[in-house]
């Protein structure tokens, strides 16, 4: 995912963009400590990352708070969607960032087993047990040392919907999976489709899928999914994408149908729902879609853009899926200490509230306090989020090796097209996926 991590149009695929920026980056930038004084006077901590627009914007100003606190100067640089490709280029040329921003488990794994990563200090450590849930700990270890601190999360188990169209049709937020089917088909008959799905980011359907899959079979299953020691034939696979299908067959439900769908992108399914011509009811994705709605149709969330959880499917658990962004230090950086004062800097919740202040923004850290937070939906989310606490399960597309979760006409994003196209055999599906996936893990 992302991959995502817009946490965002990150992920939407929106940085692709500025892909060739990975061996050419720009450095912008970041806070200027003093010219003298704090104890990293003289110091350049350079730290890199897919952020862009007003994501980086916002870092920025935590970064700013750092250089003030330390008198270090920061060096903010843009990576591309392919942080592994910048990196290691980096790393080659003998000129290693400091810290990277990380989106996806799977390449942090990569860089721990190729010996990038310096494990993080005992104070950064010790701040991050006592706030973080011991799930996102976890995600940023690997072979027992702790290497990535989650700074920023996404909490990707919300549907978006204008109130209006909702309020026309006499339909409530919906608490089950039926009754959201039920609630779309009643919006589809009063004139407005349900869901404007954006199926030309393959991203996208990974995340309707692993909502579908964490619900009905449950957290045990779901991790065992994501480290491929079950098989994508496995019948919860199976029932999984027969659910899915639900959606995916019905033109009441889908906005213009599988078609329209294959070519809308995530940010075209935003506008769907919130733009001056609405076509749909419905969108499903993280809590960054109140960001868009917001920046680029001057909705409001909380009041003309609002979101309900993702309903609970059958008999389980309503899904708390989450995607993030760890920061991690490279040991051949220059200033390699330095960077790891950064990131005790960023376990606190005082790093955290600088940007929750200025929005687009959730923290995992549960001692961010509620009023640093821009709004009320940020808040509420940010709330759900930390209290899912060990039962949040990260992006499972982002824990797999980038050829089956991550690459764009690959894998499970154009094996998700290809079903949302045609989701007529959800055992082939399974199948097709099973095979990618064990070329992909090598087992």
């Amino acid at each position: 995912m992302r991959r995502p991590s817009l946490t965002t149009l990150r992920a939407a695929g929106a940085l692709s963009a500025v892909l060739a920026l990975a061996l050419t980056a720009t450095a912008c930038g970041g806070g200027e400590g003093p010219e003298s004084g704090g104890e990293l006077a003289g110091t350049t901590v350079t730290v890199a990352g897919v952020w862009t627009g007003g994501e980086q914007k916002n870092f920025k100003k935590v970064l700013d708070a750092f250089g003030a606190k330390t008198g270090a100067k920061t060096v903010f640089v843009p990576s591309g969607d392919n942080v592994s490709t910048f990196v290691g280029s980096k790393i080659e040329g003998g000129n290693a960032p400091e810290v990277v921003l990380v989106p996806q488990v799977g390449v942090l794994r990569q860089f721990a087993e190729a010996g990038w990563l310096k494990p993080l200090s005992e104070k950064t450590t010790t701040t991050a047990t006592g706030n973080l849930a011991p799930v996102w700990k976890e995600y940023g270890t690997v072979d027992g040392a702790f290497y990535g601190l989650y700074f920023k999360a996404a909490h990707k188990s919300t549907v978006w919907y204008a109130p209006d169209a909702l309020e026309q049709a006499g339909v409530t937020a919906p608490k089950s999976w039926d009754a959201l089917l039920a609630a779309g088909r009643t919006l589809a008959d009063s004139g407005l489709p349900a869901f404007a799905v954006a199926g030309e980011d393959g991203w996208t359907l990974t995340d309707w899928f692993e909502n579908v899959y964490l619900s009905q079979a449950g957290p045990e299953k779901y991790d065992l999914l994501a480290r491929h020691e079950l098989k994508w034939t496995d019948p919860s696979v199976v029932a999984a994408l027969t659910t899915l299908a639900e959606v995916f067959k019905d033109q009441r439900l889908v906005a213009g149908g599988a078609a329209e769908a294959l070519r809308t992108d995530f940010p075209g399914s935003v506008e769907k729902v919130f733009g001056p011509e609405p076509e749909a009811a419905l969108v499903y994705e993280g809590d960054f879609v109140g960001g868009v709605a917001r920046d680029e149709f001057g909705r409001k969330p909380g009041e003309d853009a609002r979101f309900f959880p993702f309903p609970p499917v059958g008999s389980g658990k309503a899904p708390v899926v989450s995607g993030g962004d760890a920061a991690v230090v490279l040991k051949d950086a220059k200033n390699a200490d330095a960077g790891m004062r950064l990131l005790e800097f960023l376990a606190t919740p005082e790093a955290a509230e600088v940007w929750a202040g200025a929005g687009g923004f959730l923290s995992p850290n549960k001692d961010v306090r509620p009023e640093a937070y821009a709004d009320d939906t940020a808040r509420a989310t940010a709330a759900s989020l930390v209290a899912a606490g060990d039962a949040v399960r990260f992006d499972m597309s982002d824990q797999a090796p980038a050829a089956f979760g991550g690459t764009k006409g690959a894998g499970e994003w154009k094996l998700l097209q290809d079903f949302l196209r045609d989701p007529s055999d959800p055992k082939r599906t399974a199948a097709a996926l099973e095979a990618a996936a064990a070329k992909a893990y090598g087992n």
